[in-house]
C-alpha cells in the first residue's frame, strides 16, 4: 500500500470517528441487510444438508406406492396433494406376490402418529409414530438393527405382540441397559421388544428415531380403521433400472385397482429422488425472499450512507480547500471520500457476516447437522459491500474532487 492509499485511509478512519453516531447507525442498517442475507441463505444451506442427510438413505432406487401425493405439495401455487381411494391390505399384499421386477418390496401402514409408550413409571409424549409393517420394512426404509432382531414370517403373520423401538425411544427408557426382553405399552396393549434400531438422526420435524414399528397383521387387529391405506414401499436391486421397475409396478397396480384405460391412476408414485428435489425446490422460494428483503435493506443503507457522505463533503469543504492548496490532486481527494464509503460498508459487512453466520447456524439446533461458514455468500457479502460502497460514494467523491480551492478555503 503506497503512502497516498495509506493516508488517505488513515484521513478515512478519522472522519468515521468523527461522525460517529451517524456511522453507527448506517454500520448497523448495513450490518442488517447483510446479516439477513447471509443468515437466511446460511439456514437454507443448514436445510439443504438436512435433507440429503435425512432422505440420502433411501438412494435414488427407491419408490412409493400411495393413495396420496406428496404433501410438500401444498406450497406450489395452493394445489392440495392428490387424494385417492384407500390401499387395502389385499391389493398392496398381491402387488407385493406378483411383482416380478428384481427388487426388495415391503408393506406397511400407520397405526398412529400421536402414539403414548408406558414402561414402567415412564412415560413418552404423545407424539410418537407407530407403523404396522412386513419383515422386508427395514430394508426398504433404510433402518438397520443395533440391538436383537427383526420380524419373523410367524410374527408377521401371527400379528405377534412384538415390537422394534428406535434409537430415541430406547434411551429415553433403558439408557445404556438392554431393552431386549422387556415389555413396553403403546396404548392399552403390552408388546416384547425383540429389537431396537441404530440411530438415523432426526430433521425437518421427522423423528427418525422416536419411532416403534409392530407386525402388520397386529395391526390390523388392533388399529386399522376404515381409512387406513397401505403404503407399498419398492426397493430395487439397481438404480439404473429404477425407471422401468415404475413402468412396471403402475401398469400392474392399475390392473389390481381396476384403473379403467384412459383415466389417471387411482394411486400416486413417489420417487425418493422425487422427494428430496421437492424439498430442495422449496428452498429457492425462500431464497429469493431473503435476498429481496436483503436489497431492499441495503438500498436503505445505500441512500442513508450517500447522505452522510453529502454531509461529511459540505462538513469538511474548508479541509479539502487546504488539502488542494498544498498540492493535493482531483483523484486524492476522490480517493479519500471513496475509501471512506467502502471502509463504512465493510465495517456493516463484517458485522452482519458474523451475525448472519451465527443466526443461519442456529437451525442446526432444530433441526440438528454441522455447524456451516458458508463462504461463499461470505464472498457475496464482501462484493455487495463494496459495490454499495462505491455506489453510495461515488458521486460525493466527485463532488468533493470539483470543488474549487479558493471558494473552498473562504467557507465557513
Amino acid at each position: 500500500m503506497n503512502k497516498v492509499w495509506r493516508e488517505n485511509l488513515i484521513i478515512a478512519w478519522r472522519s468515521i470517528q468523527g461522525q460517529l453516531l451517524r456511522t453507527v447507525l448506517t454500520i448497523l442498517i448495513i450490518a442488517f441487510g447483510i446479516m439477513s442475507l447471509v443468515g437466511m441463505l446460511t439456514a437454507i444451506d443448514v436445510l439443504k444438508q438436512s435433507i440429503n442427510e435425512n432422505f440420502s438413505f433411501l438412494g435414488a432406487n427407491t419408490f412409493a406406492i400411495k393413495n396420496r401425493g406428496m404433501r410438500i405439495q401444498l406450497g406450489r401455487g395452493g394445489q392440495r396433494p392428490k387424494k385417492h381411494p384407500e390401499i387395502t391390505y389385499e391389493q398392496a399384499l398381491r402387488f407385493k406376490e406378483s411383482f416380478a421386477f428384481p427388487s426388495a418390496i415391503s408393506v406397511s401402514a400407520n397405526a398412529t402418529s400421536a402414539g403414548v409408550l408406558k414402561y414402567g413409571s415412564k412415560k413418552t409424549h404423545p407424539n410418537i409414530p407407530v407403523l404396522g409393517t412386513d419383515e422386508d420394512y427395514l430394508l426398504t426404509a433404510g433402518y438397520e438393527i443395533e440391538e436383537g432382531r427383526n420380524f419373523t414370517s410367524d410374527e408377521i403373520h401371527a400379528g405377534a405382540p412384538s415390537v422394534i423401538i428406535g434409537s430415541e425411544i430406547k434411551a429415553n427408557f433403558f439408557g445404556n441397559n438392554s431393552a431386549i426382553g422387556e415389555g413396553i405399552w403403546i396404548g392399552s396393549k403390552k408388546y416384547n421388544i425383540i429389537g431396537s434400531l441404530q440411530k438415523k438422526g432426526a430433521g425437518l420435524g421427522m423423528g427418525n428415531d422416536r419411532i416403534a414399528i409392530i407386525p402388520i397383521n397386529n395391526l390390523r387387529m388392533n388399529y386399522k380403521s376404515g381409512s387406513t391405506s397401505f403404503v407399498i414401499t419398492v426397493k430395487c436391486e439397481d438404480a439404473k433400472i429404477m425407471d422401468h421397475a415404475v413402468g412396471e409396478a403402475i401398469g400392474l397396480f392399475r390392473i389390481i385397482r381396476k384403473d379403467p384405460l384412459g383415466r389417471e391412476s387411482s394411486f400416486e408414485v413417489e420417487k425418493s429422488d422425487s422427494l428430496i428435489n421437492e424439498l430442495l425446490g422449496m428452498t429457492q422460494y425462500i431464497s429469493i425472499g431473503s435476498i429481496v428483503i436483503s436489497l431492499i435493506t441495503l438500498l436503505g443503507a445505500l441512500i442513508g450512507l450517500l447522505n452522510i457522505m453529502l454531509v461529511s463533503v459540505t462538513e469538511r469543504t474548508r479541509e479539502i480547500g487546504i488539502r488542494k492548496a498544498i498540492g493535493a490532486t482531483r483523484s486524492s481527494i476522490a480517493y479519500q471520500f471513496l475509501i471512506e464509503a467502502v471502509l463504512i460498508c465493510q465495517l456493516g459487512g463484517l458485522m452482519g457476516v458474523v451475525l448472519g453466520i451465527l443466526i443461519g447456524n442456529s437451525m442446526t439446533v432444530l433441526i440438528g447437522g454441522a455447524f456451516i461458514v458458508p463462504w461463499n455468500w461470505i464472498i457475496v457479502a464482501v462484493v455487495v459491500c463494496f459495490l454499495v460502497g462505491m455506489a453510495s460514494g461515488l458521486y460525493p467523491a466527485i463532488k468533493a474532487a470539483r470543488l474549487d480551492p479558493v471558494e473552498s478555503l473562504r467557507y465557513e
